[in-house]
C-alpha cells in the first residue's frame, strides 16, 4: 500500500474511509490487512464499519479473511455497548440457524459466546 493512501486513511475519522478502501481493494489487499484492521479498529468509535468489514469480508471469503475478520468481530464487541450492530453478526458469521446451534457455536467460538452473551444476558 503505498504511504499517501496509509496517511490519507490515518486521518480517517469514524472508519468510513477505511471500509470503503477494503471493500474496493478486496482483491489486493492480502498483504496490508493486518495495518487496515488496526486502523478500523483505532478510528471506528462505535463498532459500525467493524461489523461492516467483517460481513463484507465473510462474504467474499470467510477463510482467507479469517484472522482479520476474528479480530474485528472482537474489537467490535467492546465497541458497540448499545448493542446496535453486533447483532447483524450472528446470521451472517454464523448461519440463519446460529439459535439451534448457539450451545455448540458458545463452546466453540469466542466471539460468538461474547455475541450471544450481550444480546441474550438471560438466555433465550
Amino acid at each position: 500500500m503505498e504511504e499517501k493512501i496509509i496517511k490519507e486513511l490515518e486521518k480517517d475519522v469514524d472508519g468510513l474511509a477505511t471500509y470503503e478502501f477494503i471493500a474496493n481493494n478486496v482483491e489486493a489487499i492480502d498483504d496490508d490487512l493486518d495495518c487496515l484492521t488496526d486502523n478500523l479498529i483505532k478510528v471506528d468509535g462505535n463498532g459500525q464499519f467493524l461489523v461492516s468489514a467483517a460481513r463484507f469480508l465473510a462474504a467474499v471469503d470467510k477463510e482467507r479473511f479469517a484472522a482479520a475478520i476474528d479480530r474485528m468481530v472482537a474489537a467490535a464487541i467492546d465497541k458497540d455497548r448499545e448493542r446496535a450492530y453486533i447483532g447483524c453478526l450472528l446470521e451472517s458469521l454464523y448461519g440463519a440457524d446460529y439459535l439451534e446451534r448457539a450451545e455448540e457455536l458458545r463452546v466453540s467460538d469466542n466471539n460468538f459466546r461474547r455475541i450471544y452473551k450481550r444480546l441474550y444476558p438471560k438466555g433465550l
